[in-house]
């Protein structure tokens, strides 16, 4: 009988099957449109190359248990803008160009930057304690975000999915963190 599977699930087919020529035809298909993804997010050349070699290599260690179904073309360009991100997160600076838009990049931005000129002026364990407290202060939720953006790592798309609530949720809640915590910490009278 002959295979009843066509198109990109034809790959995840023989991806399964440990087929390496999958890959390679994968690579050809989606190599440019994910190395673009990856430029994108992080403008620069060699580091977008290495984000899409480790998520082909990624995509080929999982490969015994993909999902046939689903898109791999999707899949793919998912695991490279991980793969992206991580970079970006574990460089501590964020994309010079919008990844899920420039009204999320510029709230990103403006909430990266406030915490971290809080933590540069938090040098001694008293000021620490009051950051601390500004914090424990917050709303549940509210703090949740924060911890998750920026203790965490997890971009405000991420934290939605993981809080179960919409992105204009997680990014009000964001902004209402960031006001709170300016005002809780110029209240205290930062030396």
């Amino acid at each position: 009988m002959r295979d009843m599977v066509r198109g990109p699930d034809a790959l995840a087919v023989r991806l399964r099957a440990g087929d390496a020529s999958a890959l390679e035809e994968l690579f050809e298909r989606d190599g440019g449109p994910a190395f673009r993804l990856a430029y994108r997010v992080l403008r620069d050349a060699p580091a977008a190359e290495d984000a899409v070699q480790e998520a082909f290599a990624q995509l080929w260690e999982r490969a015994p248990s993909l999902n046939t179904s689903g898109s791999l073309r999707s899949l793919l360009m998912t695991m490279v803008h991980r793969r992206a991100l991580d970079q970006v997160r574990s460089r501590r600076r964020w994309p010079s160009a919008p990844v899920e838009g420039e009204a999320l990049l510029r709230i990103d931005e403006r909430a990266t930057e406030l915490l971290e000129r809080v933590i540069e002026e938090v040098s001694s364990e008293a000021l620490r304690l009051r950051l601390r407290g500004a914090l424990l202060a917050l709303p549940p939720e509210q703090r949740t975000v924060v911890e998750l953006s920026h203790g965490g790592g997890l971009s405000l798309p991420e934290i939605a999915s993981q809080e179960g609530v919409s992105l204009g949720t997680v990014k009000s809640r964001l902004r209402l963190a960031m006001q709170k915590l300016s005002l809780a910490l110029k209240d205290e009278a930062l030396p």
